[in-house]
């Protein structure tokens, strides 16, 4: 047998080998001299999942906030509003009809609406009246599932009104008390306008769990409200004569017919990011003049100010597993002084720079994903019971948590984003696996004899 055949044979691991995963696994766990270092491990994989339990919980409750409040908003207030020029709006029934053939259009609703003060059995409060017919109440599922006590029943002939519940708390007011509405553009008179004021039996609460609309709407049926408010006018009917001044009144009501008029309509569309081509399509269908007001118009500021501050929040949030990376590098420093020596011996045997690096990347990359995988199921878990979470830590502290007074919605909503949260988990990950590359640099770059000289 030759010397070639006789030599060994020397097989070099591979990279990511089991001889490097053991060795970054040991370096992860504790040992009585190594305690200082295993705790600072611990409070950095700590860290990561406090910074990702965190950005996954706000994220969710600010998405659930504005869609939320998209939904509250959008589900009574319509995608468009469309207001008459010049002419009186007296053709509202038709034009609606014209509006609802248009591509994108879901439903349109006319309404009379105006401002009033509201007086009940404790106190008043200015309230916004708006008169609405049943087959509209029909199309607005928010509305019409938004009762509490009473019902839409005979809504059309009901000579009642239809209150939020946090408005008939103020006026201390249940189903079948008066309500008194004061509307100050009354009569005319020698002496100017005086008040009109008139009062209706509650027939209706609902509560929709958004502030604003449920203690500041009161609703009316369509006529009703048309003749409160005095939009109509008396139209002498074509073919007739005028009838002279000692004409009876069954004589002038039989020459004179009621022509009605609306405030405007609220059109609800199937895409609301989808305003402007079905703003094109309208404008074409309805050859009546008509300013239409968007649901992004009307609220533009606000739904701004909210996406400023989801990535404002972001940003900041995001410092948190910022300073958590920090950590795993100060963490790995120590690791590396601490394991001169083992590196030194190590390098003598064979081990190259490329595997001591991946062995020490390796040990701060688990803290990374450890962390991570930490902060996604606490994360998550708060998210799903945000409500709940916020009930409790309420009821214990007896103090309001999310006041609906200030935030306009009566609950902490939260929308769990699978997209925001792979990011957030990216990022979490990204940031642990480059804050290993500059301690495992330094590891692979021990020089063996300098290591061992004074051991």
């Amino acid at each position: 047998m030759s010397d070639a055949a006789a030599a060994p044979t020397h097989h070099t691991a591979g990279p990511f080998s089991r001889f490097e995963w053991m060795l970054a696994g040991r370096y992860l766990r504790s040992r009585r001299r190594d305690t200082f270092i295993s705790v600072i491990s611990a409070l950095t994989l700590i860290g990561v999942a406090l910074g990702v339990a965190t950005l996954i919980v706000v994220m969710s409750v600010m998405n659930g906030f504005r869609d939320e409040l998209l939904t509250k908003i959008l589900g009574l207030n319509g995608h468009f509003t469309a207001y008459p020029i010049d002419a009186k709006f007296t053709d509202y029934d038709q034009t609606a009809m014209k509006i609802e053939k248009v591509n994108g259009v879901l439903f349109a609703i006319p309404y009379v609406e105006g401002q009033a003060l509201a007086s009940g059995q404790q106190e008043s409060a200015g309230v916004s009246v708006r008169g609405i017919s049943a087959a509209s109440i029909d199309k607005l599922k928010l509305l019409k599932q938004g009762a509490v006590l009473g019902g839409w029943d005979q809504w059309d002939q009901s000579k009642g009104v239809a209150i939020g519940q946090r408005l008939a708390e103020k006026l201390g007011l249940t189903i079948g008390d008066q309500i008194t509405i004061v509307n100050p553009n009354g009569a005319n008179t020698p002496f100017g306008k005086t008040p009109q004021i008139r009062s209706y039996p509650v027939n209706v609460i609902f509560n929709l769990g958004m502030v604003e609309f449920d203690s500041f709407y009161v609703y009316m049926p369509m006529q009703q409200a048309q003749s409160y408010f005095k939009l109509y006018e008396d139209v002498l009917k074509p073919g007739v004569t005028p009838p002279g001044p000692e004409a009876s009144d069954a004589e002038i009501d039989a020459a004179y017919q009621r022509q009605y008029q609306a405030t405007a309509i609220e059109i609800f569309i199937d895409n609301p990011d989808n305003v402007g081509a079905v703003r094109d399509r309208i404008q074409k269908q309805v050859d009546r003049p008509l300013i239409l007001y968007d649901w992004q118009q009307r609220n533009e500021t606000f739904f701004s100010a909210l996406q400023v501050e989801r990535v404002v929040m972001f940003v900041i949030l995001s410092m948190i597993i910022l300073v958590a990376a920090f950590n795993i590098i100060s963490s790995l420093i120590m690791l590396v002084k601490d394991k001169g020596s083992d590196i030194a011996i190590l390098r003598t045997m064979g081990a190259t720079r490329g595997s001591i690096m991946r062995i020490f990347s390796m040990t701060g990359t688990a803290i990374g994903v450890g962390g991570t995988l930490i902060g996604l199921v606490l994360g998550l878990i708060v998210a799903s019971n945000a409500e709940t979470l916020r009930a409790f830590v309420s009821n214990l502290t007896n103090v309001p948590i999310f006041p609906p007074e200030v935030f306009f919605l009566s609950s902490l909503p939260s929308k769990i984003d699978v997209t925001e949260v792979s990011v957030v988990a990216g990022l979490a990950l990204g940031l642990s696996f480059l804050a290993t590359l500059y301690p495992a640099w330094r590891a692979a770059q021990y020089d063996p004899v300098e290591a061992l000289r004074y051991e």
